[in-house]
């Protein structure tokens, strides 16, 4: 490690200092930085909360640890790390479990970190979280110097600390001049996992509305989160200290529904043996969630329009009104425009409701966020069965990338669950780290394609063609990788950028895929 490589990174982190970015572009600049100011193979900046670290930025890292929530009491190496306001390096054969086994970026097999070394971050003398960096070679960090790791951790401090000023200064902008208030993600962190360009849009839409007391309607297909992005738009809200009530309007008897929403008095109808508090009631001040809104009973939804009207509801026995202040978040999976276009859901309801729609985009549309949702489930299987370490092998990346997911999330949570049981059951004791194969995942083999039948002659007979999963993965990351080739001129370096991938990573998927740059760029 020279000096000038040192002094040039430390020049790099100082100088971003003065410029406004987002958290998380700063962050991932820092971990570019450490890595080559300092030897190793990975790094990365985990924020600590009530006890748990959580990735902000990481570097030659899987994807899915992204997703990832480290438990700091069944990590001793992080709470040995958090323990100490120096740094803290643990030899190559150290007793303790390493959090990143299995999860080095880029290497099939499940391989041993063997130097380790970790930092505890302070801001306001107050533990904010942790900066490790780990290599695969024992031995790595001899030649560290301990000032130039200290420095260079004084100006990790100083960026957190502006990226948090930054933070502190956008909410009291917001709250002074009377804009809808924007829920800034803590650092980069929120309940919806994820930064594919559909979810990015959709959380931009979300950040618009959040302050507002507009009702909302959030579309999408089965299993792709609702209620999650219901409970997002609530805690970005102004109503975030009061209730959420939710209500499944698909769970409820149609002769119950009303009782519900709006409570009855005792003895309004047989089995009433006591008053009881409707759900409207019971959300005053907060919000009312309504999921399924489209199994709404016709004859119920006139009641349902006049207290989202007039901000009154009766209890059913009771001739007295109560005022409530309530927002209203409503959910479906159907189309409700066809619905009232076919008379089945009421016009003026539905557009009572849908004043703001929201659309939460399928899982088949996410890109690598699949991989950040599987490191998140995988986590929590971990924790839930008591494993060391889980790790998805690159079989199964490319399985899980490839799927067309008609389950959406809620089907990768189910299907990894399952997963993890049998990768226990056939392990049995297990050892330090478990890989996940794409045959554990038994995902249904990829239908087969028939061919365009022709519209001239009906004698013809029309293969079809079946292929593997294996090979319709290499089909779609040939053609992919020709056609950012193409894009990209041909020029390997730029394609590897445009594709998230370090060169050399790039140069043997060209390899495996036996593609020749030379017939790309020649047209072939």
């Amino acid at each position: 490690m020279t000096v000038f490589s040192m002094a040039d990174s430390m020049i790099s982190v100082v100088a971003d200092l003065s410029s406004q970015m987002a958290p998380e572009t700063r962050f991932e600049r820092l971990l570019e930085a450490l890595l080559k100011a300092f030897p190793g193979d990975a790094a990365a900046l985990l924020r600590l909360k009530d006890s748990v670290l959580l990735p902000l930025a990481i570097r030659g890292l899987s994807d899915d640890t992204a997703g990832r929530a480290f438990v700091v009491e069944e990590h001793p190496r992080f709470a040995h790390i958090l323990m100490s306001r120096e740094p803290v390096r643990f030899p190559a054969d150290s007793a303790l479990p390493d959090p990143y086994d299995g999860l080095i970026d880029a290497v099939e097999e499940p391989l041993h970190i063997h130097d380790c070394l970790g930092v505890a971050l302070y801001i306001d003398e107050l533990p904010w979280g942790v900066l490790t960096l780990d290599a695969l070679a024992p031995g790595a960090f001899d030649g560290i110097d301990p000032l130039e790791l200290r420095a260079f951790v004084r100006l990790t401090e100083a960026s957190i600390r502006v990226s948090e000023l930054i933070h502190s200064l956008q909410k009291r902008f917001n709250r002074e001049h009377e804009v809808a208030q924007v829920l800034i993600a803590d650092l980069g962190r929120t309940d919806i996992i994820g930064d594919s360009p559909s979810i990015k849009a959709m959380l931009r839409e979300l950040d618009v509305v959040a302050a507002s007391d507009l009702s909302v309607m959030i579309t999408g297909e089965t299993g792709v989160g609702k209620e999650l992005v219901a409970r997002h738009l609530h805690a970005a809200s102004a109503r975030a200290d009061a209730p959420l009530v939710y209500v499944n309007c698909a769970a409820l008897p149609e002769n119950l529904v009303e009782s519900e929403l709006f409570g009855h008095t005792r003895g309004a109808f047989s089995g009433a043996a006591g008053a009881r508090t409707g759900k409207f009631e019971l959300a005053q001040g907060g919000t009312l969630f309504l999921d399924e809104i489209g199994e709404m009973p016709l004859a119920m939804q006139p009641k349902l329009l006049r207290a989202l009207q007039s901000g009154e509801v009766q209890r059913v026995g009771s001739d007295q009104f109560h005022q409530v202040d309530v927002r209203i978040i409503a959910a479906t999976n159907r189309d409700l425009a066809q619905e009232v276009a076919q008379g089945r859901f009421r016009a003026d309801l539905y557009h009572r409701l849908s004043v703001y729609p929201i659309q939460v985009p399928p899982l088949r549309e996410r890109g690598r966020d699949i991989l950040r949702l599987a490191g998140h489930f995988l986590e929590l299987n971990r924790r839930r069965l008591g494993l060391h370490a889980l790790r998805l092998d690159n079989s199964a990346r490319e399985a899980l990338l490839c799927y067309d997911w008609p389950g959406n999330v809620r089907e990768l949570e189910h299907l990894l669950s399952r997963a993890v049981l049998r990768l226990k059951a056939d392990s049995g004791a297990g050892g330090r780290v478990l890989s996940l194969t794409a045959d554990l995942l038994d995902l249904p083999q990829e239908r087969a394609i028939e061919a365009a039948p022709s519209n001239t002659d009906d004698n013809f007979t029309f293969v079809t063609e079946t292929r593997t999963l294996r090979e319709a993965t290499d089909s779609f990351q040939r053609d992919l990788v020709i056609d950012c080739l193409a894009k990209c001129g041909c020029n390997r370096a730029a394609a590897a950028r445009e594709l998230g991938l370090d060169p050399g990573n790039f140069n043997r998927l060209l390899k495996r895929l036996q593609i020749d740059v030379a017939e790309v760029k020649s047209g072939a």
